[in-house]
């Protein structure tokens, strides 16, 4: 489970995807699968969770990873791009971010 902490030593990696309501389930469900079949396994991964709008036109994938370099090497892999291709049928963009928790508030 991914837990926000100002930490040096976690990449988070935000995704944004833009759908629309007929597919948001349908991408909910590749992503789901993509992450419990192949990304969860992938070295250097810390954990996961998936966030939609209320419109079901935007959904949000966060991911910590213990470094760049192993996000990266998951991102660069055969399956991960095979699972891309089926996410950009499914959504009209969607753009993996690399960012670092530079506050956290209680």
């Amino acid at each position: 489970m991914p837990t926000i902490t100002k930490d040096p030593n976690v990449q988070t990696v935000i995704t944004t995807f833009e759908v629309t309501p007929g597919t948001c389930d349908d991408l909910l469900e590749e992503l789901r699968t993509a992450c419990n079949d192949f990304t969860s396994k992938q070295s250097g991964f810390i954990g996961a969770a998936m966030h939609v709008n209320d419109a079901q036109t935007r959904i949000a994938n966060y991911t910590q990873w213990e470094s760049r370099d192993h996000f990266l090497q998951m991102l660069r892999s055969e399956q991960m791009r095979k699972y891309s291709r089926k996410f950009n049928d499914l959504c009209k963009t969607f753009e993996p971010v690399m960012y670092e928790v530079v506050t956290v508030s209680d």
